[in-house]
């Protein structure tokens, strides 16, 4: 007799914990889910979704390089048939919103992800949209309020670059990361500057640290004194 089998679903963890990424890769194998790499930050998950072409993307929104929106982005440019699953931190709409204009499939806190993880991924295979109890009633309640959130200003790109910039990498240092010259780098910046009507790199970092492309912390403070600012437009001229 003819046997029928179903492999199983293909995914990709991305997060820059490991011992979040072993925690979940656990998880998943008990539901018959087969985890064919992992990646510590965003542009690594973009080459894994190249190579490996992966049924679901599960990228967490903070990432080093490249957030997980913007890595989003860049995986169903490449895999159109990959399905994004986004696992943050935050609950604010912008980022939400953000998620689900770039086509985003799912959005699960990561205080949540042990017990909702599994439901979520059988149920953006299906091809439905899912959101977390929480994250559906941020996305209800500025639809209530008419939430006419303005579209990011900036492109892809610009995105990236000030990312980087926010991390504390120079330009030479981001140049070679995005495999471009020096002087594309400070040309992308001067755009981002323009665009924004930010002047300084550290209110280059503050925007980035609100719009959840970085999380605030020693390294990437959101409030510094003058003599930091200095050292931060230094540091990205070396």
């Amino acid at each position: 007799m003819l046997q029928l089998t179903h492999e199983a679903p293909r995914l990709i963890l991305a997060d820059d914990h490991a011992i979040l990424r072993d925690g979940l890769k656990a998880i998943l194998g008990e539901h018959g889910l087969d985890v064919v790499g992992e990646a510590s930050d965003g542009h690594e998950a973009v080459r894994l979704a190249q190579t490996l072409s992966p049924d679901v993307a599960v990228l967490d929104i903070s990432m080093p390089m490249l957030n997980g929106i913007d890595a989003g982005r860049q995986i169903l440019k490449n895999s159109p048939a990959t399905k994004i699953l986004i696992l943050t931190m935050y609950t604010e709409d912008r980022y939400v919103l953000a998620s689900l204009r770039a086509g985003i499939a799912g959005f699960v806190l990561k205080s949540k992800a042990a017990s909702l993880l599994v439901e979520a991924i059988r149920a953006i295979l299906r091809g439905e949209v899912y959101l977390c109890p929480t994250i559906a009633r941020v996305v209800s309640e500025a639809y209530l309020a008419k939430d006419d959130t303005p579209a990011d200003p900036l492109s892809s790109r610009e995105r990236e670059v000030l990312q980087l910039i926010a991390e504390g990498r120079n330009t030479k240092e981001i140049g070679s990361i995005l495999g471009v010259s020096s002087k594309t780098i400070e040309s992308h910046r001067a755009n981002i500057m323009q665009k924004l009507n930010i002047h300084e790199v550290a209110g280059l970092v503050r925007y980035a640290i609100r719009e959840g492309l970085v999380q605030e912390s020693p390294l990437v403070p959101l409030r510094m004194s003058m003599e930091q600012e200095l050292e931060l437009e230094a540091k990205y001229k070396n």
